[in-house]
């Protein structure tokens, strides 16, 4: 490692994940649950960094992460953390949202680095605590996506609005469920990805050509398996996203 690696950070709502980058090139993803804190493993591994060039963040954790981050970073580096906004055009990318501000940071360096990978039509899929999905065009305008509850808050939400006892019956991808436990878990992902194919095949028609589709977020390896489409898993898609704006 040298002195002109850059700290990238990922904090989502659940989860924290961080690689060190150069030169457009990264190192493995890192990535730990952060329970709104940063936890005391993290800690051990960046004890033993050397002082990064700089510390770019993407942080849908909230204000509370931000200033827990920012101590630990002016304590170990003495340097500032820069967290990353939303703006309405960088690296060739678009969007479509009236107020930049409104579309989370995350999906827009998300649709940043899908446009580098893709270079044509592609639909991004965030499988986290909630599931995000946005449909880029080949020239990098922002079509506008869509948020729905992710696959455990979609579970618990039901459980907790009815008298269904909570069962927890190994992942399934098939369609049928022949107990309520498992028609509960896999409704919860057979509806994302049924979703998630529905606007794949309506991009299709719009630009007459089929897209690509590209999956990140914690649970996208749960989400792949239902999905009938031709799928990128890039779990470090909005690192990668920051890597570009360096």
């Amino acid at each position: 490692m040298t002195l002109s690696m850059d700290l990238l950070i990922d904090i989502g709502n659940t989860n924290l994940k961080w690689t060190l980058g150069a030169s457009g090139s990264l190192e493995a993803m890192r990535a730990v649950r952060h329970h709104g804190g940063l936890p005391i493993d993290l800690h051990a591994a960046w004890e033993q960094l050397t002082p990064p060039r700089q510390i770019l963040v993407s942080n849908v954790g909230g204000a509370e992460m931000a200033k827990a981050l920012e101590r630990v970073c002016r304590s170990y580096w003495d340097r500032a953390p820069l967290f990353v906004t939303t703006e309405p055009k960088a690296c060739g990318v678009t969007i479509a949202y009236e107020h930049p501000e409104r579309l989370g940071v995350d999906r827009w360096l998300a649709l940043i680095a899908a446009h580098r990978i893709c270079r044509g039509p592609v639909l991004v899929v965030d499988a986290g605590t909630a599931i995000t999905y946005d449909l880029l065009l080949g020239d990098g305008s922002h079509l506008g996506g869509l948020i729905t509850a992710g696959i455990e808050m979609m579970r618990d939400r039901l459980i907790a609005g009815t008298r269904i006892p909570r069962i927890e019956p190994m992942e399934s991808a098939d369609t049928w469920a022949t107990d309520t436990g498992t028609a509960i878990a896999v409704g919860s992902i057979q509806a994302p990805a049924a979703l998630a194919e529905r606007l794949f095949h309506r991009l299709t028609e719009q630009v007459g050509k089929t897209p690509q589709c590209i999956l990140s977020g914690g649970d996208a390896e749960r989400l792949i398996p239902a999905l009938r489409l031709p799928t990128q898993h890039r779990p470090d898609l909005v690192l990668q996203g920051l890597a570009l704006l360096s």
